[in-house]
């Protein structure tokens, strides 16, 4: 999956949904590390605050917890459906 910049959605909210997919998926199991803005960054080329933002967007949905010094991690397996524009 990719980030479509011509999109009517936000890139944030496009990343947020790749991530949910891929926990969703199996790709990143629960009690894993997502990638880190670093590896992110690399990855979709998207911006720190981008990427901060679709963290964010985890976070409140209460899918990832951040671990200080350590990174985010899952915490649970997202609605199989994305959540409307936030």
């Amino acid at each position: 999956m990719s980030i479509d910049p011509d999109a009517r959605r936000a890139p944030y909210l496009q990343l947020a949904d790749i991530i949910r997919k891929r926990i969703a998926d199996g790709e990143i199991e629960v009690g894993r590390r997502i990638p880190s803005m670093t590896e992110i960054e690399a990855e979709f080329g998207l911006s720190r605050n981008t990427i901060k933002k679709a963290f964010d967007v985890l976070k409140s949905e209460g899918v990832v917890e951040a671990e200080r010094g350590r990174g985010l991690f899952v915490v649970r397996v997202p609605d199989s459906k994305p959540p409307a524009d936030q």
